[in-house]
């Protein structure tokens, strides 16, 4: 009965004849009563009855999927979903069947991740995890819980070995993908690390990126990822790449913000506030008020 379509209220069924329901208790004068539809007051009644009771069957798993089909987001009845699977020693992997599709009607629902995370940590099986957090991703390539999962079960049973392709095939489809330019971050850093050739790789690689979409922010904000700890000056390649451009990409933000870190490394506050005036002249409206801030910053004993 796990996946049971019977709509029949529960309130109407012979299986259910010897539970009391437990009605919702809003006081004696509730200010504001919430219209709950007729169908999920029947269904609550009952899962708060086999709650209080802690009855760990097959009846109480049927009421925890109703309740949840009624309202994906009730963290109370995934919970005790959990206690009746362990209670019934369930096929989990039917369970991972059930969680799989709501995940695809519900994509951005916490509790159904967290459900799921659960359901693999019992099976100690994430073997279909890449795969299906990719569909997920597929559908919205920025979604958080998707990429949460993906991260987790990737670190927890090392499954590190095809995910920069899986990454890079993200980037080509997108360049602009935060989440994908985020992954290949965590992925080298918990694998090869930032070693000076790796380093060196990755600024060649991003360089290339940021040449075929120079305004994109995120290629940008990688290549400055790399370098934390580092001076951005210390790099042959970056230098050239700058000296290369700085005539070309004048109305560029991010390029010109680049230049602006590469200035105050190299303690050339007078080219880096002529910077800051360029962007606040017109070529980052959107973060006026910022370029404003850090010219002021700049502009004082401690600015550099």
């Amino acid at each position: 009965m796990r996946h049971s379509t019977q709509s029949l209220p529960f309130s109407e069924r012979d299986d259910f004849k010897d539970i009391t329901p437990v009605l919702q208790d809003d006081g004696e004068k509730p200010v504001c009563p919430i219209a709950y539809a007729p169908e999920y007051v029947d269904a609550m009644n009952y899962f708060r009855a086999l709650l209080d009771k802690n009855e760990l069957s097959e009846r109480a798993l049927e009421v925890t999927t109703r309740v949840i089909g009624l309202s994906s987001a009730n963290y109370t009845a995934w919970y005790f979903r959990r206690l009746v699977l362990k209670g019934l020693q369930a096929d989990l992997r039917e369970e991972l069947e059930f969680v799989s599709e709501m995940s695809r009607d519900h994509p951005k629902n916490y509790q159904i991740w967290y459900h799921r995370q659960w359901i693999i940590e019992q099976l100690e099986d994430a073997s279909n995890e890449l795969d299906f957090t990719a569909e997920i991703l597929a559908e919205d390539a920025k979604n958080y819980h998707s990429w949460t999962h993906r991260q987790w079960a990737i670190k927890t049973f090392n499954l590190w070995e095809k995910e920069i392709e899986y990454v890079d095939k993200l980037l080509l489809a997108d360049i602009r993908n935060n989440s994908a330019w985020n992954q290949r971050y965590f992925v080298i850093f918990n694998t090869t690390g930032y070693t000076d050739e790796v380093i060196a790789s990755e600024t060649e690689y991003t360089i290339s990126k940021i040449l075929l979409a120079p305004n994109n922010e995120s290629s940008h904000n990688y290549l400055l990822g790399l370098y934390r700890g580092r001076k951005l000056s210390s790099s042959a390649r970056i230098m050239e790449f700058v000296a290369d451009k700085k005539d070309k990409w004048t109305f560029c933000a991010p390029f010109l913000s680049l230049q602006i870190d590469i200035c105050q490394e190299l303690n050339d506050i007078e080219q880096a506030l002529e910077l800051c005036d360029k962007l606040i002249g017109g070529v980052d409206d959107i973060h006026k008020k910022y370029w404003i801030y850090k010219k002021s910053q700049l502009e004082t004993p401690n600015g550099q």
